[in-house]
């Protein structure tokens, strides 16, 4: 049962748990991920709360870490400012962070650019590096799940979509995946979610990365998904230079952009068109790699 949230809603949450943000204007945001319902708060605050029990840890989560995150990587992510409680019949916590300025980013804006490939390779570099010194135990908020986990619901995507898509090429590819040999090295930090909809522009340029609920550590293909939501060929190419990936980890990552795409098309095409245009592009070009 998803929880009715509506500006009423927020505006008794604002005003009695933030007092010195009470009055606020409030504007909602659409449209929204499909994890959260967001306002903006003001001019320089936003008001998130989760649609679904599948995305309440990520105000905690955030709160604690994006700001140790911040100062060590190239683009600007969310700066957490508050986390509120349950009240009102609202079930979770939620979050109101400082305002990112900036459009989401596009294909036909950054799509051909190599100078975007190569900055957002800098940026999961820097990700992967960061080193806090209390680091969270092995825990299911943090630890990231195998691409195997995900073999059933794959399957029986692929065989849903039959006659949309080469249901032969996606198998070939989804056993090459599976195959592929596993992360051989130290776990690494990992965004968890990293396509366009998490990327903000600003000019022209690339300026943030938010959504940041799939943060944990382990395998870093998980993030290669950029490469097949974003890029073109030739800007792929420079984006897996800078960011020196290994054959299996770049198999692997066109798994996750084959699963991922898959499982969003399945569940959101018939009824947004927006999904179904980027999904059927992150499919079809995890095929052709």
């Amino acid at each position: 049962m998803r929880p009715r949230i509506d500006e009423a809603l927020v505006r008794r949450l604002v005003d009695t748990q933030f007092p010195q943000w009470a009055g606020l204007p409030l504007k909602l945001l659409d449209p929204a991920g499909s994890d959260h319902v967001i306002y903006r708060l003001g001019e320089e605050l936003s008001v998130r709360l989760p649609r679904h029990a599948g995305a309440i840890g990520q105000a905690r989560k955030e709160y604690r870490w994006l700001p140790r995150l911040a100062p060590h990587v190239p683009l600007a992510v969310p700066v957490p400012v508050g986390v509120g409680d349950p009240d009102f019949g609202y079930p979770w916590p939620w979050a109101v962070s400082r305002w990112l300025d900036g459009e989401v980013a596009t294909v036909d804006a950054l799509g051909d650019s190599s100078g975007a490939a190569v900055e957002l390779a800098q940026f999961l570099t820097a990700l992967q590096r960061f080193a806090p010194e209390d680091i969270p135990a092995v825990g299911d908020d943090f630890t990231g799940r195998p691409l195997s986990d995900r073999d059933r619901a794959t399957r029986l995507a692929i065989a849903e979509v039959d006659g949309v898509f080469d249901t032969s090429a996606m198998t070939e590819l989804w056993n090459a995946a599976l195959s592929a040999p596993g992360w051989g090295h130290a776990p690494v930090w990992f965004h968890g979610d990293f396509h366009t909809g998490n990327l903000l522009t600003s000019d022209g340029r690339l300026s943030a990365v938010i959504d940041f609920g799939g943060l944990g550590k382990g395998d870093p293909a998980c993030d290669l998904m950029i490469a097949f939501t974003l890029m073109s060929a030739d800007s792929r190419a420079a984006f897996r230079d800078a960011l020196a990936v290994d054959d299996a980890t770049w198999m692997r990552g066109r798994g996750w952009a084959l699963a991922t795409g898959l499982n969003a098309y399945t569940s959101y095409a018939a009824v947004n068109p927006r999904v179904a245009a980027q999904t059927t592009r992150q499919i079809t070009q995890a095929l052709i790699g």
